[in-house]
């Protein structure tokens, strides 16, 4: 039976996708906090920064002696903002580096050990809408993941040839606990996030995790260096001034 790794898995969207992912193989998640309660029979957890080159090596090695590892998930993020009217270069630097070192030191740590172990694998890192159409607010985010999904096509390039694949999905607004804290703070978003959605709502984490559940699977084989936009058509939407 197959393993998986998902940075940021002990909960939100990392945590879906590594309850998701354990229906196939078994899953350990590398997250900075420990789950606040057992995911599931597969799912065993190290706690760590995901940019700690070391940890994600431990990630790795602790899937491999459960199963081959076979697929390796990039969720991890930062989420601060800083701007340049606000900030110094060096704060915002630090905040792009921060989210792009987890995705990078992932990337890295897999590619290597897929190489070592003479193996295919694939890789899914985490992206959003922001990358191609920020929102105001979150200069260091939306350039982080402009840079994963640049990494994210390089990778399929450069190790494609090794069956080594590639992807990432680009998300629109996801109901996590985070965004419902949110929610209760501000009543008009609902209203808001239907209109930027074309589906007229906001995404599960469970679509999220199948998504990226099938960009790990053998159906999935053909598919390398691709974003795929789940947002609901969000990156798609241009609103029409005159609409209203």
């Amino acid at each position: 039976m197959p393993s998986f790794v998902v940075t940021g898995g002990a909960r939100g969207i990392g945590r879906a996708i590594a309850e998701r992912l354990a229906g196939d193989g078994h899953v350990v998640t590398l997250d900075v906090t420990a789950s606040p309660d057992r995911h599931h029979d597969r799912v065993v957890q190290v706690v760590g920064d995901a940019g700690d080159p070391q940890v994600a090596r431990q990630a790795a090695l602790t899937a491999e002696a459960i199963g081959p590892l076979a697929g390796w998930v990039n969720n991890a993020a930062v989420l601060q903002d800083a701007g340049l009217a606000d900030s110094s270069v060096a704060q915002v630097m630090e905040l792009i580096t921060a989210n792009l070192a987890m995705t990078l030191t992932g990337c890295h740590v897999a590619v290597n050990h897929f190489l070592a172990h003479q193996r295919p694998g694939a890789l899914v890192n985490i992206s959003s809408h922001q990358a191609q159409r920020p929102v105001r607010g979150a200069l260091p985010y939306a350039t982080a993941k402009a840079a994963v999904e640049g990494l994210t096509r390089a990778i399929a390039v450069d190790h494609g040839p090794a069956g080594i694949r590639t992807n990432a999905v680009a998300l629109g607004s996801i109901a996590t606990a985070r965004f419902e804290e949110y929610r209760l703070e501000h009543p008009d978003v609902d209203a808001q996030m239907a209109a930027l959605h074309p589906l007229g709502r906001v995404g599960t984490t469970r679509e999220v995790a199948d998504a990226v559940a099938f960009l790990l699977s053998p159906a999935a084989g053909f598919i390398n260096g691709a974003i795929l936009p789940v947002d609901g058509g969000r990156a798609a939407n241009g609103p029409d001034p005159e609409a209203a």
